[in-house]
């Protein structure tokens, strides 16, 4: 069983795929909190608030693919975990372009017999590459929390003007650069 406490984002639409899914990470998870949304605006909203260890996304949802939830993770925190549930992936070159976008894995849902199995060392993957400084860890995910929103601020601002929209991306380019000199700053302690 993993001991690492781990937050767990599951982007599903099916309940029954939900349930399974749940019930196996609390089998594998000594103490895991798991955020459920069903569609791609719920996942950037619980991206702004809940900064999970890790995301585990059906791959075909009823508004978008699982590379949207990709793309938006990785807009969000290019190094969060994903990884797919799903039915869809039918051949090698699928699965093998799915990885190289960034998922950390994914399971065919016709082995969701056989999730545990699948899913333990996926989970254990993101576990070891986790921080295991756990105060650390928590003051990165406060400042991830506080830069999500002051994303989502500037993207919710109206724009009058061609200067005003550069001024923006401006701050956001500041914000950012500041963002990946202070997680390699974190790394190396």
């Amino acid at each position: 069983m993993i001991t690492t406490p781990l937050r767990i984002l599951l982007v599903e639409d099916n309940e029954a795929d939900v349930l399974i899914t749940r019930r196996t990470i609390k089998k594998l998870v000594e103490t895991p909190t798991i955020e459920v949304v069903e569609d791609l605006s719920a996942c950037k909203t619980r991206l702004i608030s809940f900064l999970p260890d890790v995301v585990i996304s059906d791959y075909n949802l009823p508004t978008c693919t699982g590379l949207d939830v990709l793309q938006l993770i990785q807009e969000k925190n290019p190094e969060l975990p994903v990884i797919f549930l799903t039915g869809t992936i039918q051949d090698e070159e699928l699965a093998a372009n799915t990885i190289l976008a960034g998922a950390s894995g994914y399971i065919l849902k016709k082995d969701m017999n056989n999730l545990e199995e699948k899913l333990r060392p996926l989970l254990k993957k993101v576990v070891f590459k986790m921080d295991a400084k756990d105060e650390v860890r928590e003051k990165l995910r406060q400042n991830r929390i506080a830069i999500n929103q002051i994303y989502d601020y500037l993207d919710n601002l109206k724009m009058d003007n061609q200067e005003q929209n550069e001024n923006m991306g401006k701050i956001k380019k500041t914000i950012r650069n500041f963002e990946i000199r202070n997680n390699e700053d974190d790394k190396d302690t």
